[in-house]
């Protein structure tokens, strides 16, 4: 009986251990970049649609001013960040190749 009960424990355990790891693989989709909001095919993350174009003027260092502009520990250009219609934004650097993203708030 008191081994019967340990086992018992055990799978109960594995059980609430696995539930829980699905649940934040539930969670983390909004992250994934499996996820067609997040994928480089999606139109809306390409460097080709305008809005994400290195030669729109709204992504260009020489903008004064310009707040999508990400800059490196020495100040300098490195990037720049245009924010999404679903909250999220993409990460580029300064020749509109696509470096990451930001997935939007849940």
């Amino acid at each position: 009986m008191k081994k019967a009960f340990g086992t018992l424990r055990v799978v109960t355990l594995l059980c609430g251990l696995s539930c829980a790891a699905a649940g934040a693989l539930a969670n983390d989709w909004n992250s994934n970049p499996n996820n067609w909001r997040n994928s480089e095919n999606n139109w809306e993350n390409s460097s080709n649609n305008w809005n994400n174009s290195p030669n729109n003027w709204d992504n260009s260092p020489n903008r004064y001013g310009n707040e999508r502009i990400l800059r490196d520990a020495e100040g300098n250009a490195a990037g720049y960040a245009v924010p999404k219609d679903d909250g999220g934004v993409n990460f580029f650097d300064l020749q509109g190749n696509r470096k990451g993203y930001l997935p939007a708030p849940q």
